[in-house]
């Protein structure tokens, strides 16, 4: 890696570290119940006392902005007006915790603001961590590094090994412990462990090297021997290239073309040369030099729309993940009823929740467009609903073959249970049966007899079975609104 002989400062460095989890079938209520017992409060647009209450001294969202930005259809999704479990339910409390990150290179002062807690559809939900690098002078790449370290859960790199967080009398050596033992202390015995294909953290398929997201807002400081945010800087924001273990800063690639090309695929530069918002799977944020108010301003939104714009991308991800690897783990000969299942989800997905618009004003939409493509939600949809589609051309032939053959065997019982059965043995049915007669019965007396029987025990099951199937499709359909 090639060191970098400039430095760029910031006066603002804002983070927010999004960590996704799978949530036990039925827990929801539970859960809800823990939080609020816990201290946290549930987010509501109309609660206008929580517009400044979480984003740290000078920062606010509006609330009336948020739901302004996003189309009625998505704004009930995300915004909902009471505990609607077809929405995300944001819990949230105040941290102001004073700690520090200890590093190989030097030790970082930060404040963890506030928490979340997202409780969303499809047994899924969301942490979200608040934290404000402490300083009026802060080393471009000492953020970049600590965005890096701290967005890892368990140690992978030879720098975790040496990474410490300091909160009070406390020292945390994984960043997992102080997530879980702090900051949501209760929350660990809800999160689904199950396993699915092998995964090894919280089973989720799509968790990479057990690290978070993050969203950042970095503010550079605007002075006149300041030098624009240059192609560099933008690519290592995307990278979270920070420092080696000598504290030298670093960018993990060489080739100019290639910086050059990376950056014009993954950068929304509406309002360049002065502010740029980088994304990819790992990072959103915001990079500018404009003058305070305005960069206040910016910060807010990556607070406010732009944080919901990314939580609704990732969810999109997640889910269409998610019904990918049932279908890749159904038995399509024997698992009739994960079939139905999976056809209800991916409709319910399609119809609820994933919209080619969802954002009013042009600049969000734009943006929301732009990580929606870097996620690649719209082609994991489009192999979805082909996935649908093979299942319905599926079950349209299994049930139609299911019902030809109830109906020739309903056919052949009817016809020999009626020639037979009105002939021959009907007269010795009635009344007080005759059971003594049945003895003498002949060869195809007998026959008779056994279609008869088995024709009405045959009805009685198929009749039987209908019926409970039709109470366990509304009990899972009510179980799943409940969850």
């Amino acid at each position: 890696m090639d060191k970098l002989n400039t430095e760029p400062l910031l006066h603002t460095a804002l983070m927010q570290f999004i960590f996704p989890f799978s949530m036990k079938k039925g827990e929801s209520k539970k859960l809800i119940q823990q939080l609020q017992g816990d201290g946290f409060t549930t987010f509501f647009l109309d609660n206008k006392a929580l517009e400044d209450a979480y984003y740290g001294d000078g920062y606010s969202v509006s609330h009336e902005r948020m739901e302004r930005t996003y189309l009625p259809f998505a704004a009930h999704v995300l915004f909902p007006r009471q505990n609607d479990v077809d929405s995300f339910r944001r819990f949230s409390r105040v941290n102001n915790l004073d700690c520090i990150l200890e590093m190989p290179q030097q030790t970082i002062n930060f404040k963890v603001l506030s928490t979340d807690i997202f409780i969303c559809p499809f047994q899924l939900g969301f942490v979200t961590i608040r934290v404000k690098l402490e300083g009026e002078s802060i080393p471009y790449s000492t953020a970049l590094e600590f965005a890096d370290r701290f967005r890892t859960l368990e140690k992978t790199f030879i720098q975790d090994d040496y990474t410490y967080i300091h909160c009070g009398e406390e020292i945390y050596e994984l960043v997992e412990h102080f997530v879980f033992r702090n900051l949501g202390d209760r929350l660990e015995p809800f999160l689904d462990h199950s396993d699915i294909n092998g995964a090894y953290f919280e089973t989720l398929p799509f968790f990479v090297d057990e690290r978070m997201q993050v969203q950042a807002f970095y503010g550079f400081q605007n002075e006149e021997n300041s030098e624009e945010i240059t192609v560099d800087c933008r690519y290592r924001a995307s990278q979270l290239d920070g420092m080696d273990l000598k504290g030298a800063p670093t960018i993990s690639a060489s080739d100019p073309e290639y910086i050059e090309h990376y950056c014009k695929e993954h950068t929304y530069n509406r309002w360049g040369p002065d502010t740029y918002y980088m994304m990819n799977e790992q990072t959103f944020c915001c990079l500018t030099r404009a003058e305070p108010k305005i960069a206040v301003r910016l910060a807010n939104q990556m607070y406010g729309e732009y944080y919901y714009g990314l939580l609704l991308s990732i969810f999109h991800k997640i889910v269409l993940l998610k019904l990918a690897n049932m279908h890749s783990r159904l038995r399509i000969n024997r698992d009739y009823e994960e079939i139905d299942n999976l056809i209800f989800s991916i409709n319910k997905f399609s119809a609820k929740f994933y919209f080619l618009e969802l954002v009013s004003q042009s600049q969000g939409r734009e943006i929301f467009l732009q990580l929606r493509k870097v996620y690649g939600n719209d082609a994991l949809f489009g192999e979805v609903k082909e996935t649908l589609n093979d299942l319905f051309q599926y079950q349209d032939k299994f049930q139609s073959k299911r019902r030809d053959n109830l109906l020739m065997i309903l056919t052949v019982f009817t016809v020999v249970s009626g020639i037979y059965g009105m002939n021959q043995v009907i007269d010795d049915l009635k009344g007080n049966i005759a059971w003594s007669k049945m003895i003498e019965y002949s060869p195809f007396e007998l026959l008779a007899l056994f279609v008869t029987v088995t024709g009405i025990l045959v009805s009685v099951v198929l009749t039987v079975s209908a019926l409970l199937n039709e109470l366990k499709r509304r009990y899972r359909k009510k179980y799943t609104d409940l969850d």
